[in-house]
């Protein structure tokens, strides 16, 4: 993939859904748009589609953090509004990776750096969420490296 090409994507995504009216696909796509845009003018450059699946990436978790939230407070028509951007944001990111291919490239990382036990964790991860990066939540990330390094 050349410079932004998941930008232009995203772009010409948004004209289609503005075209057939889908304001769901409107929707998540113009708050996606809008984070990317601000994180370029924070970063004073363009972002290329690894900084971007990075944003999309974050903007699934605050949707699932929401969906959490309003199922709380029995928002359900909050939760569907969520859900259906959700759904929309998920397809722009790789195939998510299963727990166990996780493990697998953890374990590689780990032999690699030669870490071997819980205070190591600092060498494993930053290399190992950056080859992850869009393709696996942090979160599991770090759950499986804690898990790793304490056995």
């Amino acid at each position: 993939m050349g410079e932004a090409n998941l930008k232009q994507k995203l772009t010409d995504d948004l004209k289609q859904a503005m075209r057939s009216g889908d304001t769901v696909r409107r929707s998540a796509l113009r708050l996606l748009l809008s984070a990317i845009g601000n994180a370029e003018i924070a970063r004073q450059r363009s972002l290329d589609d690894a900084d971007i699946l990075g944003i999309i990436a974050k903007e699934v978790r605050q949707r699932r953090e929401s969906i959490e939230a309003f199922k709380q407070g029995n928002r359900q028509d909050l939760v569907d509004q969520e859900e259906a951007e959700l759904a929309v944001l998920q397809e722009y990111l790789p195939q998510q990776m299963t727990r166990e291919e996780i493990v697998e490239a953890a374990r590689k990382v780990i032999a690699e750096v030669g870490a071997e036990g819980p205070g190591d964790k600092g060498k494993v991860m930053p290399k190992l969420i950056a080859e992850l990066k869009g393709r696996a939540d942090g979160r599991e990330i770090n759950a499986v490296v804690s898990e790793l390094l304490s056995s």
